[in-house]
């Protein structure tokens, strides 16, 4: 068998390997939208705030001068040990059908982590929790919505069959926003009208508006699973990446007694828009893209952030708060076209949230499914 090669992706080369070998992977998938290559680039760029709590590397393999698979590790600083474990990370993973490619990629990305200190290894992640993550396991009938990820069928046996457990499952649910209120859950909110009151987002006050979302989230999702904080600085730059594609109608933030409780944001599915662009944006790509963002429809969209402070949570109050948002949104996102809303990702022991999304008529559409295993 020929030998396997893993190096480091630090040259354009490199880069170039990576798109040849997605678009050989992903041949004769239709439900497969390939991600714009700058923004793939961009995630690596020593510019991303991430990068000032955490550090990683991603790397290619080749065999024969062809690439064959890839994959990234990482740590986060902010990652709190779990029962006395230093987890880091893995994600970025592509690979062809072969299981010794798999496996060679894994226990590269396992031999640099232990080199960092760590005692076990989980992904998949893009960077971190806060990102694109989670293999693929169920839906792959349909394209991923933004920011979400798509995956072969043979992956989760590479996974498995390279000594990778299941940690735990990340779904997304789809609900059409004319869906009929469940009569208990207007009553819910009806009976705390005059102290719960929930408002637009003030785009006037943009950046304001978005540390309080910053700290809204931090305060909401802290005891879940996985949590790492968002920092200041990250959460200033995703504002300003999603500000262009953001309607202030279709996202709300819920005060209680005037003080701010929750929020929740939905941004239309630009993978609608990048699907015939082939991750490029040269030479033409770039006109499609800004004429598409200008006129601002798309028949889909997704809700990838939502939280109640944890003060809140439970009991009648947080579903009021919960529904509330969700109803205040969605006769926008109707009216300005859009048809089919993915809720992602929910844990799939939130059985809260679990539970209100079915009440609204939603569908599970996709299950991902977090991985991982010790480090020897």
């Amino acid at each position: 068998m020929s030998c396997i090669t893993i190096s480091p992706v630090d040259r354009s080369r490199d880069w170039r390997s990576l798109w040849r070998l997605s678009q050989q992977i992903y041949a004769g998938d239709p439900c497969w939208i390939e991600p714009l290559r700058t923004e793939r680039k961009q995630l690596w760029s020593k510019r991303n705030p991430w990068f000032q709590h955490a550090r990683g590397q991603l790397f290619v393999a080749h065999r024969d001068g062809e690439p064959v698979g890839s994959i990234s590790a990482q740590i986060d600083q902010l990652q709190a040990s779990e029962n006395g474990q230093s987890v880091g990370y893995f994600g970025q993973f592509e690979s062809i059908q072969d299981g010794e490619v798999a496996k060679q990629l894994l226990d590269h990305a396992s031999s640099w982590l232990k080199k960092q200190g760590c005692q076990r290894m989980r992904g998949p992640y893009d960077l971190s929790i806060n990102q694109s993550c989670g293999l693929l396991v169920e839906g792959r009938d349909t394209p991923p919505m933004i920011l979400m990820g798509h995956a072969p069928a043979y992956y989760q046996s590479l996974f498995e069959d390279s000594g990778l457990r299941g940690e735990k499952d990340l779904l997304a649910f789809l609900v059409a926003p004319d869906f009929s209120a469940p009569s208990a859950m207007t009553r819910l909110v009806h009976r705390r009208r005059g102290s719960l009151e929930f408002r637009p987002l003030e785009m006037g006050n943009y950046d304001q508006e978005v540390e309080l979302l910053r700290e809204l989230f931090n305060d909401a999702w802290a005891e879940n699973w996985g949590f790492v904080p968002l920092t200041r600085e990250e959460f200033a730059h995703t504002g300003r990446e999603i500000r262009r594609i953001l309607n202030p109608r279709h996202a709300c933030i819920a005060e209680v007694d005037g003080e701010p409780a929750g929020f929740i944001i939905a941004l239309p599915n630009i993978n609608e828009w990048i699907a015939d662009l082939n991750g490029r944006l040269m030479p033409t790509g770039w006109a499609r893209l800004l004429w598409r963002l200008k006129r601002g429809r798309s028949t889909t969209a997704r809700v990838p952030l939502l939280g109640v402070k944890r003060r809140f949570q439970g009991g009648g109050m947080g579903a009021a708060i919960s529904f509330g948002m969700i109803d205040r949104i969605r006769h926008a996102l109707y009216e300005n076209g859009v048809r089919q809303v993915e809720m992602s990702w929910i844990l799939e022991d939130n059985k809260g949230m679990n539970s209100l999304i079915h009440a609204m008529g939603g569908k599970l559409s996709k299950r991902y499914r977090m991985y991982g295993r010790a480090i020897d």
